[in-house]
């Protein structure tokens, strides 16, 4: 169970003992166990600014990104969390996403992309191809970004972010979520049902008519089966139904 009534956007988990949750409230939980227990170790309700993601490097140095440019770093696993400032603007920061080689993206709302070389120690503005808010950032099999969100807009950069190149993704639904799974698929999901899978590395997505028509926030894999979490709860849709009629 985790401690609090705060409303919790995501969790990252490090390894299978260390993990994380952010939420309302600029709420961050941390477990040691696996989930099997979690202590709030950050609370800003005051603020009314939610945090809406997070990603860890290792065990001890992490970030959390959040409504009006909030944007949180940690360097002891989470124990303690300092403020820092990205843009002048308070944008929506939505999403974190990063992987090997100290690279990470951030991407939020009126198209604001960020990237940082050096496992977030400095960040610079991206130009982005869309002035419409995204939603999710994924670090694809190549290390190069994939970006979504309002109106079934996606984006993929060949180059870490110099240039980006639409993704068609066969409708205006808003895209909420993704996930990229170890045999490489790629994964979209949400409005309307909406359910895409790549199995190119995000260059080509292929629709599915099998999911609930409802709006999905995330996804993940579990063994043959994808797993949907949306307003109805958490679906199943076999991975032999992906790109289905």
């Amino acid at each position: 169970a985790a401690p609090g009534e705060a409303v919790l956007t995501a969790v990252h988990f490090h390894d299978e003992r260390h993990g994380w949750a952010v939420g309302h409230d600029a709420v961050i939980l941390r477990t040691e166990d696996g989930g099997a227990s979690w202590s709030l170790v950050h609370q800003a309700p005051e603020e009314y600014r939610p945090l809406l993601d997070l990603w860890f490097e290792n065990e001890n140095h992490g970030f959390a990104v959040g409504a009006y440019g909030l944007f949180l770093e940690t360097r002891d696993g989470g124990r303690s969390w300092q403020r820092r400032t990205l843009l002048a603007e308070d944008m929506h920061l939505n999403a974190i996403a990063g992987g090997p080689g100290g690279r990470l993206y951030i991407a939020g709302e009126a198209g604001t992309l960020l990237r940082s070389d050096d496992a977030g120690r400095r960040w610079r503005k991206l130009a982005s191809p869309y002035r419409g808010s995204f939603f999710g950032v994924l670090r694809l099999p190549d290390g190069n970004p994939l970006v979504f969100g309002l109106r079934g807009k996606a984006f993929r950069s060949p180059d870490g972010g110099r240039h980006w190149r639409p993704v068609v993704t066969h409708g205006e639904s808003a895209l909420q979520g993704g996930a990229v799974f170890a045999d490489g698929t790629v994964a979209l999901v949400g409005n309307d049902g909406t359910v895409l899978v790549s199995r190119d590395g995000g260059r080509s997505f292929v629709p599915s008519g099998k999911a609930p028509r409802q709006a999905f926030a995330s996804v993940t894999a579990a063994g043959e089966a994808l797993v949907l979490v949306g307003e109805r709860g958490v679906s199943r849709l076999p991975r032999a139904a992906e790109g289905a009629p």
